[in-house]
């Protein structure tokens, strides 16, 4: 992923709602969410170079989500996959307050990275470029290639649109957070950041949906928990055709193991 927003037990139908984007160069091959066939209780989409995912959920509850730290001048191109390490926490047994401690004493082996992990009911942000693993407590979360909540444009005014989304009266239209993510107006140069990736690129990049020849984004996500324990994820595909290659849905009710 690399835009993440997390509505976190504020809406009273729903104890959590996830909004983002992975952006990615088209010719990475990768397959859309589904069920793996190797691990039935897994739904995620699949890197098919790194072997891992960017975003997924088990049909026991346990959720990841990872976006990159752009810093282009710490990048190794040795370094481990990062989106192992959500497969490694999905389909284990930790708790995930146990298994980022356990990660914080190999992540410096990695390129920047934000993880979210945990269930419906407890969430967790850990970053390899901030130190330690931070408790999220009820609020609306927003997460791009920096850390939590830096106020970038996207960032900002994506969360603005979501609060005010969530404020109305009845239930989020799926469709209206769809529209959320696919805005692809780029922000003043005056309030880019400076990541070491050049204006041009700072520019692209300051879109919510990115759209360009040869990079931009490849889905965007929708989950909802309710209180009832279920499940509605939402995907919708893209490549570098501005139209949608497709939309997914899966819905299923969520039976708790013991990890957290």
């Amino acid at each position: 992923m690399c835009l993440f927003f997390c509505a976190f037990e504020i809406h009273p139908t729903y104890r959590l709602i996830i909004a983002a984007n992975r952006d990615e160069f088209y010719e990475r091959p990768s397959q859309p969410a589904a069920f793996w066939s190797e691990a039935p209780e897994l739904l995620a989409g699949r890197d098919l170079r790194g072997g891992g995912t960017w975003f997924g959920i088990t049909r026991s509850g346990r959720i990841a989500a990872v976006t990159n730290y752009r810093d282009p001048r710490s990048h190794r191109d040795d370094a481990p996959s990062r989106g192992r390490l959500l497969t490694d926490y999905l389909l284990g047994r930790a708790e995930a307050a146990r298994y980022l401690a356990q990660l914080r004493s190999k992540a410096a082996a990695y390129n920047g990275f934000n993880l979210v992990l945990g269930t419906a009911r407890e969430l967790y942000y850990y970053s390899n470029r901030r130190g330690g693993v931070i408790a999220l407590t009820p609020g609306l979360y927003g997460l791009s290639n920096h850390l939590l909540d830096t106020p970038w444009p996207k960032v900002a005014h994506g969360k603005e649109a979501i609060g005010d989304l969530l404020s109305r009266a009845g239930d989020p239209d799926p469709e209206a957070l769809f529209d959320i993510l696919s805005d692809r107006a780029v922000a003043d140069d005056r309030l880019l950041p400076d990541t070491g990736v050049g204006l041009e690129w700072e520019r692209l990049l300051s879109a919510r949906f990115i759209a360009s020849p040869a990079y931009g984004t490849r889905s965007s996500t929708l989950l909802f928990v309710d209180r009832q324990d279920r499940a509605t994820f939402i995907e919708r595909s893209f490549n570098a055709n501005p139209e949608p290659l497709g939309t997914a849905r899966f819905e299923f009710v969520l039976s708790r193991d013991d990890g957290a």
